[in-house]
């Protein structure tokens, strides 16, 4: 999964970007790496897999991983190719969904590219070149569909969807406010439009209203993102740079004292993970503990699947525990089989969030 940081300049989204990647890196088995100078890889937050860990005295722990990448500052005409426009286009299309950093502090020292805090104001600038872009797309795509329907009518159903997504954009409305059917959805995917990612606001406040819930443009932001079906999460960019200076036991100790429950990065990714239908699944055992992403409503062959194809391939079946179950019994496979906590599950098992699975396969 592959997250782009966007935002005007002066909100904070190099400052988040650059915390979190090295706080999520601190505790990791798979090191904060430089793949580019913009593009940091951390470990997904799971309490869970450190747990059994212990209990299995395992020789390794894996973590599921997310890329953040810090997509170059935006400015108004981007669409067109102004200031680093191209390239921010260019690296949302290789996005799973768009973390949008909205300013939400006043701070005289640090100037606004608008010259006023208006967070509802920033992220329509920022919309309104997405929808720009996708409008070129489209354009070049009816073009293209209309001289395919003389050799292939049913095109004609195509042209259609594009149609009225167009009318969606000339609207000034992101295209994954759209509602299409499953099939309109499946043929949208190819174009990989811009405004058709999920996306967090993430609404970055000053130290000084970490315990305020009454932030008028935080506010502003939670009913923006609620009108859209998108999700709100507020952050301290700075606080959040603090902590990436900590150690795991200071960093939990910060978080107290501030009276803060979870890090910015917890609350990214359990954020992406619910607009993306995330949850995942793991393995365990002595030789490693590892945790698996996949899309909620997955069928346990396709769960295999993520593992190794052969496990897909020739799929028996998933002996299958819940981690709550596990630990219920202090990781003793033994005292589970005992209470009928381990499962036998076929083909047509839906995975569930933190189902520890050993999978049977014959190839």
């Amino acid at each position: 999964m592959k997250l782009g940081i966007i935002g005007l300049p002066n909100v904070g989204k190099s400052t988040l970007f650059n915390a979190i990647t090295k706080a999520g890196a601190e505790s990791a088995n798979y090191p904060f790496c430089t793949i580019e100078p913009n593009i940091g890889v951390v470990n997904v937050p799971d309490k869970r897999l450190q747990v059994l860990h212990d209990i299995y005295n395992s020789k390794k722990t894996i973590y599921t991983t997310i890329e953040f990448c810090d997509i170059a500052g935006l400015v108004k005409g981007a669409s067109k190719g102004e200031g680093l426009g191209n390239k921010f286009l260019g690296h949302i299309r290789e996005t799973s969904a768009i973390i949008h950093v909205v300013r939400c502090f006043e701070d005289e020292n640090i100037v606004h590219v608008n010259g006023h805090i208006d967070p509802i104001d920033d992220i329509e600038t920022i919309n309104m070149e997405l929808i720009f872009a996708d409008l070129e797309v489209i354009e070049r795509a009816i073009g293209k569909v209309t001289k395919s329907m003389k050799a292939d009518k049913k095109q004609g159903v195509n042209l259609k969807t594009l149609e009225s997504a167009k009318a969606w954009l000339e609207d000034g409305k992101p295209l994954r406010t759209l509602d299409l059917d499953e099939e309109q959805q499946e043929f949208m995917k190819g174009y990989d439009f811009l405004t058709s990612k999920p996306i967090i606001y993430a609404a970055n406040i000053s130290e000084d209203d970490i315990q305020s819930d009454d932030n008028k443009y935080v506010n502003a932001v939670k009913e923006y993102a609620k009108a859209e079906g998108a999700e709100c999460v507020q952050i301290c960019a700075e606080i959040e740079a603090e902590m990436a200076e900590l150690d795991d036991e200071d960093r939990q100790s910060f978080l107290e004292d501030m009276g803060i429950e979870e890090s910015g990065l917890d609350k990214l990714i359990k954020a992406s993970y619910r607009l993306l239908d995330l949850i995942s699944f793991i393995t365990a055992g002595e030789p490693e503990v590892r945790a698996w992403t996949i899309k909620e409503g997955t069928k346990a062959p396709q769960a295999a699947g993520k593992i190794h194809t052969d496990f897909e391939r020739g799929f028996i079946r998933a002996e299958t525990i819940s981690y709550d179950d596990l630990i219920s019994v202090d990781g003793s496979l033994a005292k589970a089989r005992e209470k009928g906590l381990i499962r036998s599950e076929g083909k047509d098992y839906t995975v569930k969030d933190g189902d520890v699975i050993h999978f049977l396969f014959n190839v």
